[in-house]
């Protein structure tokens, strides 16, 4: 990676999926960022966090990527078929118990 910053993506979906509705959707992700890097976007992702409902229903997730702008985090979402409920610049991180 060169000059890149982190991005935290709230990924809010309308109804709950499945967890292989889950793995289709980061196959998607996985293939787009592969086609962005080779047309030189710089972007990486890091790591997901998933939400669920009281039932297990999938119904979002957060996501953690380097990028080159938000421009390319929110490319990647649109080319993915993937939300992008909310898109910012990662701050400091807090330390828990």
């Amino acid at each position: 990676m060169s000059d890149t910053d982190d991005f935290l993506i709230l990924r809010e979906l309308p109804e709950p999926i499945t967890e292989d509705d889950l793995d289709a959707a980061a196959e998607a992700s996985g293939e787009t960022l592969s086609a962005l890097r080779e047309e030189g976007v710089d972007i990486r992702w890091v790591d997901s966090e998933v939400l669920t409902d009281e039932d297990g229903g999938i119904v979002g997730t957060f996501c953690h990527y380097q990028a080159e702008s938000e421009e390319a985090v929110r490319e990647h979402a649109e080319r993915a078929g993937l939300p992008a409920t909310k898109v910012a610049r990662r701050g400091e991180q807090l330390s828990g118990e």
